[in-house]
C-alpha cells in the first residue's frame, strides 16, 4: 500500500495511505501498522469462512426456575454477572422470567412455538356437510315426486276420472 505525503493547513506533514488519514486516529478492526512506518497501515484479507448460524435457543421451565433459583442466590458483587456470562444470558431474560413466574403462568414458562397458529378446525363441519348433502337429495326427490303428481293429474284430466282432493292436500 502507496503512502501519501500531505500538507495540512497548519503546515503539518501528514501521512496518508489509501485508506484516509491515520494521525489521531484509531485503527480499524483487522489493520495492523507495517514494520517500516508508525502510521501506513497494512489491510490484511477478510477471513472468507461464512460462521455457521447458531440454532435458536429454547430454555424449558425447569431451567428456567433452576436459573433463577441461582441467581436469587447471588449475594456477592459480580455473581450475578458470572452466572449470565456462564450461561450465556441477558439480564433481561431473568426480568421477564421474574415476571412470568409472579403470575404464576406455568405455560409461559415454557417456549412459545413461534410462526403462525393453527387454526381450530370447527367440530360441526362435517355434520353440516352430511346435512347439506342429504337437503339436497331430499330437494331431488321432491322434484320427481312433484312430475310424478303432475303427470298422475294431466292422465287423470285426459281420462276424464273425477280427483277427489281434500282440503288439507291443496293446502300443501
Amino acid at each position: 500500500m502507496k503512502t501519501i505525503q500531505l500538507t495540512s493547513p497548519d503546515s503539518k506533514q501528514v501521512q496518508v495511505s489509501a485508506m484516509g488519514a491515520t494521525e489521531g486516529a484509531r485503527r480499524a478492526t483487522g489493520v495492523a501498522p507495517m514494520a517500516g512506518g508508525r502510521d501506513s497501515l497494512v489491510c490484511s484479507p477478510p477471513d472468507p469462512e461464512v460462521p455457521e448460524k447458531k440454532p435458536r435457543r429454547y430454555f424449558t421451565a425447569k431451567y428456567k426456575l433452576r436459573i433463577l433459583d441461582e441467581a436469587d442466590a447471588c449475594t456477592q458483587q459480580g455473581q450475578l454477572g458470572a452466572l449470565l456470562r456462564r450461561e450465556g444470558l441477558y439480564f433481561s431474560y431473568l426480568t421477564t422470567w421474574r415476571k412470568q413466574k409472579a403470575k404464576g403462568l406455568l405455560q409461559a414458562m415454557t417456549p412459545k412455538k413461534r410462526g403462525r397458529k393453527r387454526k381450530e378446525k370447527n367440530p360441526l363441519i362435517n355434520k353440516v356437510a352430511q346435512l347439506e348433502k342429504e337437503n339436497s337429495r331430499l330437494q331431488q326427490k321432491l322434484k320427481k315426486a312433484e312430475l310424478i303428481i303432475e303427470a298422475q293429474k294431466k292422465m287423470s284430466e285426459i281420462l276424464g276420472i273425477a280427483q277427489d282432493l281434500d282440503e288439507s292436500d291443496e293446502r300443501i
